[in-house]
């Protein structure tokens, strides 16, 4: 990745850029350690890696699915296990069962997601008929 502040690390304004998240968000979820900058710069900016930029990517997936932050800092932690060679069996078992948690419950919110789009589009469109009478 480079020296901090070199090539391969980002400021927080082009992690913004990149996750559509405010920088006020990205700096609250460094708070409460969903998310922790890789470096800082001499200057003492916050500076973001690839991998930083994914777990925040993740959390901006989870957040409109009514995921805590709590249950997203659980699933990320999960991930790091599943890619933890040292972990235990029983790790990688806990994490997969909360993984597969995570997926029921997103497919739930997916669906009622997609209910609640058809019957804006409904709505639209019961509105565009009523624009026109």
């Amino acid at each position: 990745m480079g020296e901090p502040g070199g090539e391969g690390f980002l400021q927080i304004g082009h992690v913004a850029e990149r996750t559509e998240l405010s920088i006020k968000t990205i700096r609250h979820y460094a708070e409460v350690g969903l998310v922790t900058p890789s470096a800082r710069s001499a200057g003492g900016f916050r500076l973001y890696t690839t991998a930083d930029v994914d777990r925040l990517l993740i959390i901006r997936r989870m957040k409109p699915l009514g995921f805590s932050l709590a249950e997203m800092k659980q699933l990320l932690d999960a991930f790091q296990v599943l890619d933890d060679p040292t972990a235990t069996g029983e790790q990688h078992v806990q994490a997969r069962e909360f993984l597969q948690q995570c997926r029921q419950r997103t497919r739930d919110s997916a669906e009622r997601l997609r209910r609640h789009l058809a019957y804006a589009a409904e709505f639209g469109d019961l509105l565009d008929t009523r624009a026109h009478t």
